[in-house]
């Protein structure tokens, strides 16, 4: 996989509350991706990226919610998000990989 697909696939990290407690009791990790995306280019774009090993990688199209302003309604894009179980003994630093 290119350098440009892998910028391409991972939009960023998923920062929540569910994501953090995930985090902490596993090895997991979320990261929010293109909707094309697919667990195979996700898998490739972390372990390029973040030269770390992926276990496993699960993948949930997320539906956009419904949101209203007065009379005008309207619906947030629907989007798509990953979870990366890393291989024991890997950790994953955002810190370290903006570098």
């Amino acid at each position: 996989m290119n350098q440009e697909r892998v910028y391409q696939v991972l939009l960023g990290p998923h920062i929540s509350e569910k994501s953090t407690l995930i985090a902490d009791d596993g090895r997991q990790v979320v990261f929010r991706v293109a909707r094309d995306a697919s667990k195979h280019e996700v898998r490739k774009a972390v372990e390029q990226l973040f030269e770390v090993a992926v276990e496993d990688v699960r993948v949930v199209n997320m539906k956009g919610k419904r949101k209203g302003f007065g009379r005008i309604r309207g619906r947030r894009p629907d989007w798509k998000k990953a979870y990366v179980a890393l291989a024991e003994g890997q950790e994953l630093d955002f810190l370290e990989a903006a570098e």
